[in-house]
């Protein structure tokens, strides 16, 4: 069992399914009260019930303060899990960047906003960033994905420089491919670049567990990942011209 977890009020957003199932049935497991929140209500009540935790339906933006309610007004853990992969170019329609970019990042920051006081007058709280490796790299065919993605890290990343000394913690899940229904979706530029190394949903919660037993910002599913982020910093141009050569044989193979 994980002390920090015993006890703890825990919110998953997206919990429908995918990883935020497999999270909200860990934290379960793990001793933790349990929001399982999903706009599927269907959904958000099977995983409910399954693991003896409390439905919260409804807009991910929205759910802090039934969630709050629902666990007697204390929420200890926040998982921003919830989130939609987008394809498309810079041409993908204004909607879709919008509505992108309101599910990848602006529900974080509506979801901080709202937990900030509480949790900084406590001086205790643990903020959970479902962000993905392409927060960090990039995803071929999928720009309003990949952009929003390095929004929602980069979000993870300034609440943890300027609040970590006032007892928030923050932990930013950047995996590489999981076998979710993002997957199936993300078409054949994910079976070339992500399904020869997907993982389970519940590899993601492991890794999660460990990087809290660890203290640790980072947490990453695919080790293999810590690599890739450090060429793509050292050495843009070859990365990018790595990138760039799989862009390429997608192209081909479509």
């Amino acid at each position: 069992m994980v002390e920090a977890v015993q006890g703890a009020g825990v919110v998953v957003t997206g919990a429908g399914g995918g990883i935020g199932a497999a999270l909200a049935r860990r934290f379960a497991a793990e001793g933790a009260r349990v929001v399982v929140n999903d706009l599927d209500a269907g959904r958000a009540r099977a995983v409910a019930d399954e693991i003896g935790g409390i439905p919260v339906p409804g807009d991910a933006s929205t759910t802090v303060t039934e969630a709050r309610d629902a666990l007697g007004g204390t929420v200890d853990i926040y998982c921003a899990n919830a989130g939609i992969g987008s394809a498309g170019t810079e041409a993908a329609d204004e909607e879709v960047w919008e509505r992108t970019w309101d599910v990848n990042v602006m529900a974080h920051v509506r979801a901080a906003r709202a937990l900030l006081p509480d949790w900084l007058e406590r001086g205790a709280g643990r903020f959970v960033s479902t962000v993905s490796a392409a927060g960090l790299l990039t995803m071929i065919g999928a720009a309003p994905y990949s952009v929003t993605k390095h929004g929602a890290y980069a979000f993870a990343e300034w609440l943890s420089l300027t609040y970590r000394h006032r007892g928030l913690k923050v932990h930013a899940i950047c995996p590489q491919g999981v076998r979710t229904d993002l997957l199936t979706a993300s078409g054949s530029a994910g079976e070339l670049v992500l399904v020869p190394t997907a993982i389970e949903p519940e590899d993601v919660a492991d890794a999660l567990f460990k990087g809290i037993e660890e203290d640790r910002f980072l947490i990453l599913p695919h080790p293999e990942v810590a690599g890739y982020y450090q060429a793509r910093a050292g050495e843009p141009d070859r990365w990018l011209t790595t990138m760039n050569q799989i862009q390429r044989r997608w192209e081909a193979g479509r």
